[in-house]
């Protein structure tokens, strides 16, 4: 142990600045790899270049560049590779996942609450799931109260943590630069439906177009289709209004159109619900709590009094799966 603390080891005694620090990043000799692999690449660059066909002008400014760049990446750390991002050797399927940094948790709370942005837009923008913008939302918002009432942070903790793992830095120059986007990470992952697991020989003629919506009424005819699943669909339109060469204005303006519909859309159901509420929901508050008692239909709990409107279904409603003589196995094929 003493050998490994007085050899490699050492280099984990200071942490890096600005980058992370794990053991996959460094080798036997605790020499970082990817100082070496820059090296490495920049001599063979080097070595592509024949220096005798250069004049004395073209020499010289190529011996300042290369000064200024030894001086400028003695105080800059090259980014890390996959390979840098292991934090178990021994483990090469594993790497650490990038976070989001706070500057870009700020820059999402102020588009949902400042902006009062839609969260599938800011989403689709930002390159983050949804889900994940939700709860940066809630966090921030918890956070921020916290201030509010004079609570004290753990600031430097946070601080700390952060510098020990791979983030994801807001960069407003990349995010209005329509050539290039802005990812954190996959936001439009479709996930597998029970109906989609089993396996399905289907008869079709050669001669129609069999579409991602036949193939959902093959599996379940209340199943939708792959484009109405994922979580925004709506870039399916972006991109088939790129790939048909829409003029870039024009292209502005249906975004606009659709996201307007969008959130009309929202703001009537949000207030049919109100208004239902309104007449079915009766809140008795006292001292500490308010009950809310709602108006329901029995017959909503369906024949078998399973029905997912029906009351108490979460709770206390029995499976049969363990009582004696049940049959579990199908005893005939539909």
């Amino acid at each position: 142990m003493f050998s490994w603390l007085n050899g490699p080891g050492r280099v984990f005694r200071e942490p890096l600045q600005g980058s992370t620090n794990y053991l996959g990043a460094y080798d036997r000799s605790g020499n970082l790899l990817r100082l070496r692999y820059g090296a490495e690449q920049e001599n063979e660059e080097e070595d592509k270049i024949d220096e005798s066909k250069l004049s004395d002008e073209e020499k010289a400014k190529r011996i300042e560049e290369k000064e200024a760049k030894e001086k400028e990446d003695r105080h800059k750390m090259p980014k890390e590779r996959a390979s840098d991002l292991r934090p178990y050797p021994l483990n090469n399927d594993f790497r650490s996942q990038s976070i989001l940094s706070e500057e870009l948790r700020e820059e999402l709370y102020k588009k949902i609450v400042d902006e009062k942005v839609d969260l599938s837009t800011v989403s689709a923008l930002y390159g983050v799931d949804m889900r994940r913008v939700a709860a940066v939302v809630r966090l921030k918002a918890i956070e921020k109260n916290w201030v509010s009432e004079g609570k004290k942070l753990a600031t430097p903790y946070a601080e700390a943590v952060m510098q020990m793992v791979p983030q994801t830095h807001f960069n407003r120059k990349l995010l209005e630069d329509p050539k290039k986007n802005f990812s954190h990470e996959s936001i439009n992952d479709l996930p597998v439906h029970p109906y989609t697991r089993q396996q399905i020989f289907y008869p079709t003629s050669e001669s129609r177009q069999f579409t991602r919506a036949d193939a959902a009424k093959v599996f379940s005819p209340t199943l939708l289709s792959a484009d109405e699943r994922i979580p925004l669909s709506e870039l399916i339109d972006i991109e088939k209004d790129a790939i048909n060469n829409v003029p870039r204005e024009e292209r502005t303006a249906r975004i606009r159109e659709r996201a307007e519909k969008k959130l009309a859309a929202k703001l009537e159901k949000e207030r049919k619900q109100k208004e239902w509420e309104a007449r079915n929901v009766k809140v008795v508050s006292n001292q500490r709590w308010n009950f809310r008692f709602e108006s329901i239909n029995v017959e909503e709990a369906g024949k078998d009094g399973r029905g997912r409107r029906g009351v108490g279904w979460r709770y206390g409603n029995p499976h049969h799966d363990r009582e004696r003589g049940e049959i579990k196995l199908p005893t005939s094929v539909e």
